[in-house]
């Protein structure tokens, strides 16, 4: 891989995502609130410096009571505008009724523990998140005990970060693409309630290595990292899970060079689970998310199970 082969598909996602700014998306009739779904970006102070990030309120919010709310974070130098393309949770928000937050990060990544830009200036990302959570409570009809996380590469390692430091908020957390940074992270991770946790990885990811150890692909932030079997065994130990998966073969529905093994670690404090998803011959892709680039660049997409379907049917089982 050409060590600069991360900034082309950084490259190629941000021109191919178009910056949407409306306020209102296709309401059915604006004269009936409860009919109307609203996508709109909130631009805020944070610890003194200005962040901003798409919020989507699906038809019927005024009237739901209390909904589930699902943070999706970008990769590094993506954007939330991209992560809506790639991760596109909007069908099943409005199937399921839940409120859908994009962010963004700083210099387009996250403080993940890795040495990202946001990183070497000392921004604190899981304030970030912990205030947003606070602002939405306030000011929608967001549940605070069905708060969740999710996200893809470095927006991945962010939910990890998330799942062990802001656990008194988020409810579970669902990583693509990533597992925990290794050094300080991972080796401070002891969070005091337990963490449901689904780690979904390609076996073929160029770019976050299934196997861990230090990145050195294309040009990203590096860092040490655990492998993907290490972050499942993290978590299992974290919940108390017991450690004798029920394993399932998903069905090849696609027949597209991909097959996808289940695991299930259950029994954990609280009803706890941990899911773990092994794409063989995946890539560094969001499963029936968008091809961004080449298979010969950055792996299969995997059309065998959607993504965003799977992790909303794990979040949904669990609450603080």
């Amino acid at each position: 891989m050409k060590p600069n082969l991360y900034f082309v598909i950084s490259l190629f996602i941000l021109l191919s995502c178009k910056k949407d700014n409306t306020n209102t998306l296709q309401p059915n009739n604006p004269n009936q609130p409860d009919k109307v779904n609203e996508q709109f970006t909130v631009n805020l102070t944070i610890d003194g410096i200005g962040r901003k990030f798409i919020v989507y309120l699906p038809i019927g919010h005024n009237n739901a009571g209390k909904l589930p709310m699902v943070f999706a974070l970008h990769g590094g130098t993506g954007n939330p505008e991209g992560m809506m393309k790639l991760a596109d949770f909007i069908p099943v928000a409005e199937k399921e009724k839940i409120i859908l937050v994009y962010p963004a990060g700083v210099e387009r990544n996250w403080n993940d523990g890795r040495p990202t830009t946001p990183n070497q200036l000392g921004i604190n990302d899981v304030s970030f998140i912990s205030q947003v959570i606070d602002y939405m409570i306030s000011k929608y009809p967001v549940d605070g005990t069905r708060v969740y996380a999710t996200g893809i590469s470095n927006g991945g390692f962010m939910s990890s970060r998330l799942g062990c430091e802001l656990n008194n908020k988020i409810a579970a957390i669902a990583v693509v693409a990533a597992t925990i940074e290794a050094t300080s992270i991972a080796t401070n991770c002891n969070p005091s309630n337990p963490v449901p946790a689904m780690y979904i990885h390609g076996t073929n990811d160029r770019l976050v290595p299934i196997t861990g150890g230090e990145m050195t692909a294309g040009g990203t932030a590096g860092g040490i990292i655990l492998s993907h079997t290490q972050t499942i065994d993290k978590w299992i130990g974290i919940n108390k899970c017991n450690s004798n998966p029920v394993i399932t073969d998903l069905p090849d529905i696609a027949n597209d060079g991909t097959t996808i093994k289940q695991r299930v670690y259950g029994n954990g404090t609280n009803g706890a689970e941990v899911l773990s998803y092994i794409i063989d011959n995946g890539g560094h892709t969001w499963p029936q998310g968008f091809q961004y680039l080449s298979e010969a660049i950055i792996g299969k997409t995997s059309q065998d199970m959607n993504a965003c379907e799977v992790i909303w049917n794990f979040f949904k089982k669990f609450k603080r």
